[in-house]
């Protein structure tokens, strides 16, 4: 009798926790950094302030919503050294790197934005530059947070910075908020919700416990 008036509750309990963890997924809005490894994109161990590419290297970029490095979108297109900088001749004491900017799709744009074409372009730069400093040579504006989080390529998008975006809502965190802030901040504990949830359960489970006890024993 006990485990009969149990169970519904039970399913309820399961699906209010389900309920909440897809809620609690959700994605960052932000550009990823890649590093091309022959045909390749490999999603870069190191920010663009610090990677310093070599003579001839293909570094990429992609605006785009993403849980993780495993699930981020890579940059499109070709990706060909030897294509992007046709134009650009080699100089002495100056490193070529070519740059693949992809802005993404309308789907992942802030909104009210509309993200600009994909762009390719060849950075001629100082042997010991980093790969931000060439990006700035060919794509300015860029923006930056105050953790020195990559913002907006070439004034893209306009505001915001990694911030979190829900799976089925489509709406940010407020903007200006990292993707490392928002993360921290989904992972800071059940929401209030699920709190209350899983305490009308047991409530009610009490009860049905305690209505079964007074059938038995009637």
């Amino acid at each position: 009798m006990i485990r009969r008036a149990l169970a519904p509750l039970l399913a309820a309990l399961v699906l209010l926790t389900g309920a909440a963890q897809a809620a609690q997924a959700a994605g960052y809005r932000y550009w990823s950094f890649w590093e091309r490894q022959g045909d390749t994109w490999t999603y870069a161990t190191q920010g663009p302030a610090t990677a310093r590419p070599s003579d001839g290297d293909v570094q990429g970029f992609r605006f785009a919503v993403s849980k993780d490095s495993k699930d981020a979108a890579q940059p499109g297109g070709a990706a060909e050294f030897a294509v992007i900088c046709a134009r650009t001749p080699e100089q002495d004491g100056r490193k070529r790197v070519a740059l693949v900017i992809d802005f993404g799709t309308p789907s992942d744009a802030p909104s009210g934005e509309t993200p600009p074409a994909r762009r390719t372009a060849c950075a001629r730069v100082a042997p010991d530059a980093t790969t931000a400093e060439a990006l700035a040579a060919v794509a300015k504006p860029l923006r930056y947070d105050t953790n020195a989080l990559l913002c907006a390529i070439a004034g893209y998008p306009r505001k915001g910075c990694g911030e979190q975006v829900s799976d089925n809502a489509g709406k940010a965190t407020p903007t200006g908020q990292s993707a490392t802030a928002a993360k921290d901040d989904s992972d800071s504990g059940p929401s209030l919700g699920l709190v209350a949830g899983v305490a009308v359960v047991v409530v009610l489970g009490a009860g049905a416990v305690w209505q079964a006890r007074r059938r038995r024993d009637a």
